[in-house]
């Protein structure tokens, strides 16, 4: 069984600014987990599936992409999950809630293997997670609280994750057509 994932990647410069929050965190706590993956908004969380799912997953999501729009997504500032996650807050979430619930209906039919989702959708980009040390998330959470970030564009790659055992590799990339989606 592999492990997979969908993510919605920002363009640059965000995509380059995130990460090196990302490694900025990983360099002075030690956490490791978030940098396994360019920053990215996760839309199916990881699930385990057979080799077969590689195929079958990347048809769906080119088929789906065809009938989406680019998203208009801001970020701005920081938040924490349980003081465990630190990610950048996405303030702007319409349309990529939009996205994430088009989905998910989308593999309710065509791709019936990814579950629904069992939580809240709470878009947003992480910069550390379950890995920080607990005695450096007190300082961490203050100094996030006083740091300010903000950035704003249109989001338009879809990507199908696989982990290798050691790290994540893209195995589909997606663009989503800028404007009006075409029917289904």
């Amino acid at each position: 069984m592999n492990l997979y994932l969908v993510a919605l990647l920002p363009p640059e410069p965000i995509r380059s600014e995130v990460w090196a929050l990302k490694q900025e965190v990983h360099q002075r706590t030690g956490s490791r987990n978030a940098i396994s993956l360019p920053a990215h908004i996760t839309l199916v969380p990881p699930l385990r599936q057979p080799p077969a799912f590689d195929a079958a997953a990347a048809a769906a999501l080119r088929a789906f992409a065809a009938t989406q729009s680019a998203c208009a997504i801001g970020l701005e500032n920081f938040a924490w999950f349980q003081r465990r996650t630190l990610y950048v807050h996405v303030s702007r979430p319409a349309a990529v809630q939009e996205l994430h619930n088009a989905l998910y209906q989308w593999c309710a039919t065509r791709l019936p293997v990814v579950p629904a989702p069992t939580r809240p959708f709470v878009p947003h980009v992480t910069l550390a997670t379950r890995d920080l040390p607990p005695d450096m998330t007190a300082a961490l959470h203050a100094e996030f609280q006083r740091r300010t970030y903000i950035a704003s564009a249109i989001w338009h790659e879809l990507v199908l994750f696989r982990h290798d055992g050691r790290n994540w590799q893209p195995r589909e990339t997606l663009h989503l057509p800028f404007g009006i989606p075409t029917p289904e």
